[in-house]
């Protein structure tokens, strides 16, 4: 296992080295200039090359690499240029407004998306496997952008329950700042469920029909301890794998959830960086993105031998 995890961090250390090259080279060849939108429509050449001579911006390509690599290798992720602050402690706040965003989506996603699953798979081809099925569809099918709109003028502009959009203030009580979650956590969740569920009542209903569970069965196990106990266990190995690539759909998704609600989270931070071409502030908040996913995925791999013990990584064949 300790084997297996080095080879997968290492794995992870080239992907950031080859995502980080890209990266910056795509940044490059955005359209427009920061040294404008620094100077201001009104500035002369002179003080659009000052500003570029300022910031490096002449510099040969490699070079700029390099000086953007090497600070990363020092924990620089470099500096704002519209900010004019370390870009590291901006990210950093932004990626905690984030993160409490997608852990209560991702909770909701896994619970709910089994749990109909494995209703599914129980009843299936009933009404209720139907019933789950439409919905799982609807679900996938609308971008969440939509539904975002929805949620906003039914709960905050006609109900009037709760806020369209913010994350509120410090000093706002803990159920009011929980309340500017709802909305966003529920878009989110919404579209994600179709995923796991799907996946979930597949692999259940594959698992239903293997002979251990007919000998849990045989043995007078209550049904509830041979769904949830015995079937659930070995069904959830191809479902974790699409939990883990929705970790990948739901950053995407935060993208435009937060838009949408103006809440003050990643995503929203680089839709303001690349409206103003803040440079070091996309490319750290993209590689801080990718680091997230690739993270995700190794977890998930770890997963798989902690939810089914026959799996051995390593020196295991594989």
């Amino acid at each position: 296992m300790i084997g297996y995890i080095v080879q997968r961090l290492f794995a992870i250390l080239v992907i950031l080295v080859v995502m980080s090259m890209l990266i910056f080279g795509v940044t490059q060849i955005l359209p427009g200039n920061v040294a404008y939108v620094i100077a201001g429509q009104f500035a002369t050449p002179d003080v659009v090359h000052a500003i570029e001579l300022k910031l490096g911006l002449n510099d040969p390509i490699y070079v700029q690499y390099w000086r953007w690599a090497s600070g990363i290798l020092r924990g620089d992720l470099g500096q704002s240029l519209v900010m004019e602050r370390p870009v590291g402690p901006i990210i950093a706040d932004a990626l905690g407004a984030s993160a409490i965003l997608a852990s209560c989506s991702f909770v909701f996603v896994a619970t709910i998306g089994i749990t109909l699953g494995v209703i599914a798979a129980v009843r299936q081809n009933k009404a209720v496997d139907h019933g789950i099925s439409i919905f799982t569809y609807v679900g996938i099918s609308v971008p969440e952008f939509f539904w975002g709109i929805v949620l906003v003028i039914v709960f905050a502009r006609y109900l009037d329950w709760l806020p369209p959009g913010g994350r509120g203030d410090a000093s706002d009580s803990l159920l009011t700042r929980i309340s500017y979650l709802v909305l966003p956590t529920a878009t989110l969740t919404f579209t994600l469920i179709a995923h796991v569920s799907r996946m979930t009542r597949s692999s259940m209903i594959e698992t239903l029909r293997t002979q251990y569970v007919r000998n849990a069965r045989a043995k007078g196990l209550p049904e509830r301890v041979v769904i949830w106990r015995h079937a659930l266990r070995n069904a959830l190995l191809p479902t974790i794998t699409v939990l883990a690539v929705d970790i990948g759909w739901l950053i995407g998704g935060i993208v435009v959830v937060e838009t949408v609600f103006s809440y003050p989270g990643l995503g929203r931070l680089m839709i303001y960086a690349l409206e103003r071409h803040d440079l070091p502030l996309i490319q750290g908040s993209i590689l801080i993105i990718t680091a997230i996913y690739c993270s995700a995925n190794l977890l998930a791999d770890l997963l798989y031998a902690f939810v089914n013990p026959k799996i051995r990584y390593g020196n295991a064949v594989r």
